[in-house]
């Protein structure tokens, strides 16, 4: 059974092997299955062109996606050791310059000079302005519309009434007027202009419309004959030939065309995710072998020879020079105290010869002070006023 296991895993990983060596001649296949397309049927046109057109793209796009893929890396260690730390910088450089100065100005300088207007403001124009229509207008216009509503109101209403009565004289002359020149106009104007239209102008304008008539329809027809002449001769002599040309000539080579730049697109494509894996690979095998030439040798000479050469210099030379240092330190600082020590009894003995000796300091009393007892039945103060 082990054995029978063994085969088949030595089969499954054959056909393995297999399926990963011919998958990059079988992505045209792979590719509408992934992207959810129904295989579609393919000429022996897009057989003969597909292959030549993907070797010649494959060989094109490499060189460029590893062109790329090399700009990208470095750009981005450009942009995270250049240019970032430097826009960081310039923009810090652009606030201390520009957005500071303003604030300042704002907050120290335009701000309080703002209220100052206003405040300024309020006093010489606000404050003026309310006194002058409390105690000036608002008087002025109730004296107005006193006699507005004294005064003005019934003279306009007698005057009213005078128009009033005006205007109805007035409307009863000009009612009777112009009942007789509706008179007059009827008779005179109204009347002979209907039997007019109705007996000369109506028969003469149908016999002109018929004319018309007749005469559009005579022109329509020889239009109508005339387009019909020269559609047929355009037909045959532009149509059909634009029509055979484009079904026998442009259709087909439109379609391979179409054909052409679909497997373009598609070879494009597809070199350019081998494009990529190869680059990822490269990078990687690049990457590999900087490792193994520089960094791992340059990690094994830190770790194995200046870790503990720096240990042993550190043991054996900066320690016992630091405790000399702090020792001498010390030294120094004992005898600058000493010093000082020795100056100040010095000046303290020189001022003792010229002023003498000074009087010796009382000691303060710094006890609390005692009060008088809270008030109690005989007596006349309380807690709060016994001082």
């Amino acid at each position: 059974m082990a054995g029978v296991r063994g085969a088949s895993s030595r089969g499954r990983g054959i056909r393995t092997a297999r399926s990963g060596v011919y998958a990059g001649m079988d992505l045209e296949k792979s590719a509408p299955a992934a992207r959810g397309e129904e295989p579609r049927g393919e000429g022996c046109l897009v057989v003969a062109v597909r292959m030549p057109v993907r070797i010649v793209v494959l060989v094109l796009v490499v060189p460029v996606r590893m062109a790329w893929d090399a700009l990208v890396v470095a750009g981005r260690f450009l942009n995270d050791t250049v240019l970032r730390p430097l826009g960081r910088a310039s923009l810090w450089v652009a606030r201390a310059v520009f957005v500071w100065p303003f604030v300042g100005l704002w907050r120290y300088v335009l701000v309080p000079f703002g209220k100052a207007l206003a405040l300024l403001g309020k006093v010489l124009v606000a404050l003026p302005a309310v006194w002058l229509h409390r105690h000036a207008l608002t008087p002025v216009g109730h004296a107005l519309l006193w006699v507005y509503e004294r005064v003005l109101t019934p003279a306009g209403h007698a005057v009213v009434r005078v128009l009033r009565g005006v205007g109805a004289v007035c409307a009863a002359i000009g009612a009777g007027a112009y009942a007789g020149l509706a008179w007059l106009t009827r008779y005179l104007v109204v009347v002979p202009a209907v039997w007019l239209y109705t007996w000369l102008l109506a028969p003469a304008g149908r016999a002109v419309a018929w004319c018309v008539k007749g005469l559009v329809r005579l022109v329509s027809v020889i239009v109508t004959g005339v387009g019909t002449v020269l559609y047929r001769i355009a037909r045959i002599l532009f149509v059909l030939p634009a029509l055979a040309v484009w079904r026998w000539i442009l259709a087909p080579a439109g379609r391979v065309l179409a054909v052409v730049v679909r497997e373009v697109g598609e070879a494009l494509g597809h070199a350019w995710r081998v494009a990529g894996r190869v680059s990822l690979a490269v990078g990687r095998f690049l990457g590999a072998v900087f490792r193994w030439v520089f960094v791992e040798p340059v990690r094994w000479v830190y770790r194995s020879v200046l870790t503990p050469v720096g240990h042993v210099v550190r043991d054996a030379v900066l320690r016992p020079v630091a405790e000399a240092a702090r020792s001498a330190g010390r030294a120094a600082r004992q005898a600058l105290s000493s010093a000082r020590a020795s100056v100040r009894r010095a000046r303290a003995d020189f001022r003792r010869t010229l002023l003498g000796q000074s009087p010796e300091p009382r000691p303060a009393d710094r006890r609390e002070p005692i009060g008088r007892e809270a008030r109690t039945l005989g007596s006349r103060t309380t807690a709060l006023t016994k001082d």
